[in-house]
């Protein structure tokens, strides 16, 4: 929201500099983003001036040279392309050595062979208007001499505040007043909007038009009548106001509607209403398909959850959005029909963001405005509209409120006051601060003001309130209490924190990315799984949720590579999605038409170097190796009884790969990337990844405790001989299922091909431990337990190793 300081100090002016007035509100709890300056720069090289003599270039057609007073005793000569200029007018004049707006400084030079020393001004050139076509032409009585900037604003600062969603009457240059004046103290102007204009005539509003609305759409919907209206430029004081609030002047109708909205917050909309036809207005949903050329000259689409504001013909406006072209004020009107409604606020939030078209209008609309506001903005447009247009208006206000809103009262205790800020202020104090603000004492409570109704609901945001104002910073710094509460970690954030904490161990850097990725990149990753869509993305580059974090360590490796570091270790723990059911069958869409999601959180890891070189030891490429060595010590941190399994991913590399389980639960994988998705993101090292389901290993881990034992354990050695198509994995299960309880553990630590098992075959040698908890073992039970284990090796058509 861009506030001019000029206008707001016509409100209220606490008598400082901007910058002083820009902390004030900052620490009430307006930001300020930005200040900025509007106009010129320095105001000190620009003078009245009266054109005392305007006669023809003697070498230009087109040009005049005018003899000007600008008070200082001698005649100026000034060359002036104007074609408006004449002798008699009092003008805006820069000297030499002023500073433009855009920060040329003006000198004198020769225009066809006559010296012109300065220039008088149109209203572009001092930044109040957009008229170049000829000069101002100035009528308040100012003496040649007088600085120009005592009569028009040609030079202002502008305030940029950040508006939060729940404050819309911070939209508006007398919001953001009525906070300067509750904090500093400074005198608040009354409100502009609380005096009416003196309607005329024996006609009536109903007369003219009609209106019709849909309650579920529109609160409210007010209207007034225009006559007689006289479609001209804005006076340059208005022009200049809407020109520092980021505002085009366009005519005097359109400016007063923009006038009102920046003023009030409550938006408004001009009709020519010659141009409604049947002098009817239906507020209605759209039908599958309508289609209506907005102001901006667009052809827009409309599905039946969109508002619009019809005529007897179809749609003329896209409600609480922008208009159409059809009822468009032009300088042929001569009727107007002055709208101010209320929306509902999420359903112009939802139409704003379809059409992909947001305005000023909607901006404060989808923060839900008060029907209050409405005719309270009547008021005010009505005035202006009798003042700079020359209208007469017409008796009566066609009002459809079907649900007026009664005031409401909010509770305030002041022990709940103190309690929640840690300190006592004085009643007084309150009663001023909340007072100021246009609260209303009613009871043991508070009656909120309409612009204030959308925020202000429990006794919470009643003390907010006093507290922002009387000042954050005043306030102690105190704990809340919370009896018997103790902060703590959950096992799962345990969990997490100590797998994290072994990747950073380990060298790895942790990389944040987005939840959103493209099925582009899903496509590189050759997964043809189904992901879940956003209704509203905020571009097709960030349109489905990730199923997996890989993408975005990819997309981190590419840019890194880009940039000439391509020895990477990266590591995101963070959610990845599904549809819900999306492992079991096709996802299913609720009656809503929203498909249920899953999320759980995921640890992804990916690596080029498996081993860093040194100046004695030289660099290994990462490979299926280095990332399962990382999910050995991740699950031996957390204690997880695990395998390997083949898998058939299709990111991964054919036979570099695996599947990780414990238990019946799969956790995630481990492997090569395939070359041609390292080739899809430009990563020319080989690339190693690992993902863990951290949810479903947290399911899964129980604490198990074991008694110490004094037994002593049978340790043996053995090699087994299988075919080379059985995984060691395959051998694991069947020498546990042999050794049955008694075997304690077991570990693979040798592996030989060659020709002492023949071609086609390998040995593997494990190393196992057998215990038994209440005794020691006899030779006779470890040897029947290996009798069972050679038996089921058999069964993968292998034996044990002589």
């Amino acid at each position: 929201m861009k506030v001019p300081v000029a206008w707001l100090r016509s409100y209220c002016d606490p008598g400082t500099s901007a910058e002083e007035i820009a902390d004030a509100l900052t620490m009430s709890g307006d930001k300020l983003e930005r200040l900025d300056r509007s106009g010129v720069g320095d105001p000190a090289g620009f003078v009245i001036g009266r054109v005392l003599e305007a006669e023809k270039h003697p070498n230009a057609d087109r040009l005049s040279v005018c003899a000007v007073d600008d008070g200082s005793g001698e005649a100026r000569t000034i060359v002036c392309g104007a074609p408006n200029v004449a002798a008699g007018q009092t003008v805006a004049v820069a000297l030499p050595g002023a500073v433009m707006p855009d920060g040329t400084k003006l000198g004198e030079a020769k225009l066809r062979g006559v010296r012109s020393s300065g220039m008088i001004l149109a209203e572009d050139e001092v930044g109040i208007g957009t008229g170049h076509a000829g000069i101002m032409v100035l009528d308040d009585g100012a003496a040649p001499g007088e600085p120009l900037a005592g009569h028009l604003p040609i030079a202002d600062e502008v305030l940029e505040l950040e508006v939060t969603p729940n404050r819309p009457d911070v939209m508006s240059v007398y919001g953001v007043a009525r906070d300067l004046h509750a904090v500093t103290g400074a005198e608040l102007a009354p409100d502009p909007a609380a005096e009416d204009a003196e309607a005329s005539g024996g006609d009536q509003a109903g007369d003219h038009a009609s209106i019709e609305i849909d309650p579920e759409i529109c609160l409210r919907f007010t209207a007034r009548v225009f006559e007689d209206v006289k479609i001209g430029p804005s006076p340059l004081w208005l022009k200049q106001r809407l020109l520092a609030a980021g505002q085009r002047p366009i005519s005097n109708v359109v400016d007063i509607t923009n006038y009102v909205m920046l003023t009030t917050g409550q938006p408004l909309h001009a009709f020519d209403l010659d141009r409604v036809r049947g002098g009817r207005i239906v507020v209605r949903r759209a039908r599958d398909g309508e289609r209506m050329t907005t102001l901006d000259d667009v052809e827009r689409t409309f599905t039946p959850e969109m508002a619009l504001v019809c005529d007897a013909e179809g749609p003329s406006g896209i409600a609480g959005v922008m208009g159409g072209q059809i009822s468009e004020v032009s300088d042929s009107t001569t009727r107007v029909l002055m709208e101010a409604a209320t929306w509902v606020g999420p359903n112009i939030m939802r139409t704003s963001k379809a059409l992909g078209l947001r305005s000023e209008a909607s901006a404060r609309f989808e923060k839900q405005l008060h029907p209050e506001q409405a005719i309270a903005a009547q008021r005010l447009a009505a005035r202006l509209m009798v003042e700079l247009a020359g209208a007469r208006l017409v008796p009566g206000t066609l009002d459809e409120y079907p649900e007026p809103r009664e005031p409401r009262t909010v509770p305030l205790r002041q022990e709940r006051i103190e309690r929640l800020l840690g300190e006592r202020i004085d009643p007084e104090r309150v009663g001023e601060i909340l007072g100021r603000l246009g609260f209303e004492p009613s009871g043991d409570g508070w009656v909120v003001p309409p612009w204030r109704d959308s925020d202000v609901r429990r006794e919470v945001d009643l003390i907010e309130e006093v507290a922002r104002v009387h000042g954050l910073d005043k306030l102690p710094t105190t704990l809340p209490a919370r009896r018997a509460a103790v902060g703590r970690l959950t096992g799962a954030q345990r969990l997490r924190r100590r797998l994290e904490d072994v990747l950073r161990d380990r060298g790895l850097s942790e990389t944040v990315s987005y939840s959103f990725t493209s099925p582009r990149a899903l496509e590189r990753l050759r997964q043809d799984a189904s992901p879940l869509r956003l209704d509203n993305p905020l571009s097709e580059e960030q349109s489905v949720m990730r199923p997996l974090l890989l993408p975005g360590l990819l997309d981190a490796a590419a840019h890194n590579t880009a940039h000439g570091r391509d020895e990477l270790g990266l590591f995101e723990s963070a959610r990845a999605f599904r549809a819900a059911g999306a492992l079991d069958a096709a996802p299913a869409e609720s009656p809503g038409g929203v498909t249920p999601a899953e999320e759980s959180h995921h640890l992804a890891a990916l690596m080029t170097v498996g081993r860093r070189g040194g100046w004695r030891t030289p660099e290994l490429a990462a490979d299926f190796y280095s990332a399962r060595a990382l999910v050995e010590v991740l699950l031996a941190t957390a204690g997880a009884d695990w395998r390997a399994e083949p898998s058939e991913h299709p990111f991964l590399h054919p036979g570099r790969q695996a599947s990780v389980h414990a238990g019946d639960r799969e956790l995630g994988f481990v492997g090569e990337l395939h070359p041609e998705v390292a080739g899809a993101w430009e990563l020319e090292r080989p690339v190693a990844v690992l993902e863990l389901d951290l949810d479903a290993l947290e399911k899964g881990a129980d604490d198990v405790y074991r008694d110490v034992t004094s037994v002593p354990a049978v340790r043996q050695d053995i090699a087994v001989v299988v075919p080379d198509d059985v995984p060691a994995s395959g051998v694991e299960a069947a020498v546990r299922a042999g050794g049955g309880d008694l075997l304690e553990s077991l570990a693979v630590f040798d592996l030989y091909r060659g020709e002492q098992v023949g071609g086609g075959r390998k040995s593997l040698a494990l190393r196992l431990e057998f215990r038994a908890p209440d005794r020691t073992l006899t030779d006779e039970e470890v040897a029947e337990r290996r009798a069972a284990i050679e038996r089921e090796v058999e069964k993968l058509g292998g034996g044990l190793r002589a």
